[in-house]
């Protein structure tokens, strides 16, 4: 059975059952990453570890980048698509990827029913890195390696072609939206892997409950019958999760936050207290709920990063970025120690890309090796030749381009940010991108 989806990544195959699926030609990648999720980028490194020839890599990834593979077709141990030439000449593509033996898949799957976090992982479309780690310790590789993606494609090349680097930058961009399409490749559909993870789950519960638990003749025990309410087990419960009504639909969202109550009375405030900042503190957690409630309502939610605590200069910056009154701005500067100027780059970086533009922006660290080797290579190959411009290496993961004043950053996440030098002071011009070129193609460089 095949199950084609019509629309973009976003929701491409979902509910397809069988041992197919396709995805439609997703839209040109202009101007971003081919992988947000840490698996995606694990698949995209197995690609680059792989290759022989970086050229054929680089060529692949524009192709992929301008919009030039067609549909995917993903089914166990392999994936294939039609790539097109600049000339407009088809190829079809394909990578193989070996599939998990049949005692690979029982350990795997024994191994995610010990674990409820594991479940619901994988049904909110998460992979997280101790799921992969535990199943690697059982002997269970979910990610591939160096080596393991086989290429096949009908312009007859031998190793990896920009035909195959295309669909598997493609397939990038599909496997961040679901992990279950790594699975599938793997040789589980969807369908099939949760449809033995409930029979798997039923069982283990069963189990553990041992005899004369109650579990198959339906009797509690005698202090359920007395409180005349038993109850039901949550394990039982997340298995029989297909079989539950629907929840009620949500509360409607309100149109603005709540007004904090006004402290401007006759009464004066108590020592140490503020009252002008204590409303605005409470306008402000009013206006993060509201905006917390609206996420939580939307599409997708479930995939969506929790924010991280912010440190109190993080914070303060946050509350400057979102605050018009430059009385504010000046007491932020204060508070934490910093120039109004210094506090007007802070804004403009979080605004830009919060926390970890900021980081960027304040910190100064030093790539270890790897990191560093992984940036250079980047910058070399983010360009065609001939086209690259002529950057100056600096500290601490930073390069100027000569004769500009502009400039690369490149962060802990391994994403560039762009800068520009303005009436001497560096500032953040744009948002970040996952390879130098797209950061400057931001800023006009």
């Amino acid at each position: 059975m095949t199950g084609t989806d019509s629309g973009g990544a976003g929701g491409a195959g979902r509910g397809t059952d069988g041992n197919e699926r396709t995805f439609a030609a997703l839209p040109p990648a202009q101007g971003r990453a081919f992988a947000q999720t840490w698996w995606g980028r694990a698949w995209l490194k197995a690609l680059e570890d792989t290759a022989l020839d970086l050229g054929q890599l680089k060529k692949g990834r524009k192709q992929a980048r301008d919009g030039a593979v067609g549909a995917v077709s993903v089914r166990p141990g392999r994936i294939t698509a039609v790539v097109r030439d600049r000339d407009g000449t088809a190829h079809r593509s394909d990578v193989l990827l070996q599939q998990l033996s049949t005692e690979e898949w029982d350990r795997f799957l024994d191994m995610v029913v010990e674990r409820a976090g594991h479940i619901a992982a994988l049904l909110d479309r998460d992979m997280p890195p101790h799921l992969v780690e535990e199943a690697a310790s059982a002997g269970v590789e979910l990610l591939p390696g160096i080596g393991d993606l086989e290429p096949e494609c009908a312009c007859d090349a031998w190793d990896l072609c920009l035909h195959t680097a295309a669909l598997c930058y493609q397939v990038a961009r599909l496997l961040d939206e679901d992990p279950f399409v790594l699975l599938l490749m793997r040789g589980r559909g969807e369908r099939q892997l949760l449809d033995e993870l409930q029979v798997r789950s039923a069982r283990a519960a069963r189990t553990r409950r041992g005899p004369g638990g109650g579990g198959d003749s339906g009797e509690g025990s005698g202090d359920e019958a007395a409180d005349g309410a038993a109850g039901i087990r949550a394990d039982e419960a997340f298995a029989a999760r297909d079989i539950l009504p629907p929840l009620p639909p949500p509360p409607p969202v309100p149109q603005e936050p709540g007004l904090p109550p006004s402290l401007d009375t006759e009464a004066a405030a108590p020592p140490g207290i503020d009252a002008d900042a204590l409303e605005f503190l409470a306008a402000d957690a009013a206006g993060r709920a509201l905006r917390l409630l609206v996420d939580a309502l939307s599409a997708g939610h479930e995939r969506q990063p929790l924010d991280r605590e912010l440190t109190p200069g993080q914070d303060a910056v946050r509350l400057a970025a979102s605050c018009g009154d430059p009385l504010i701005a000046v007491r932020l500067a204060e508070g934490t120690g910093r120039q109004r100027a210094e506090l007007d780059l802070a804004v403009e970086a979080w605004r830009h890309g919060g926390a970890a533009a900021l980081a960027v922006l304040e910190e100064e660290w030093q790539p270890e090796p790897e990191a560093l080797a992984r940036a250079k290579a980047d910058l070399a190959g983010a360009w065609e030749d001939g086209e690259r411009p002529q950057v100056r290496a600096g500290v601490a993961g930073r390069w100027t381009v000569v004769g500009a004043d502009v400039q690369l950053r490149y962060g802990r996440d391994g994403r560039w940010w762009p800068y520009r030098k303005v009436r001497g002071r560096w500032g953040a011009a744009g948002p970040s991108a996952a390879d130098p070129a797209s950061a400057l193609a931001g800023v006009g460089a």
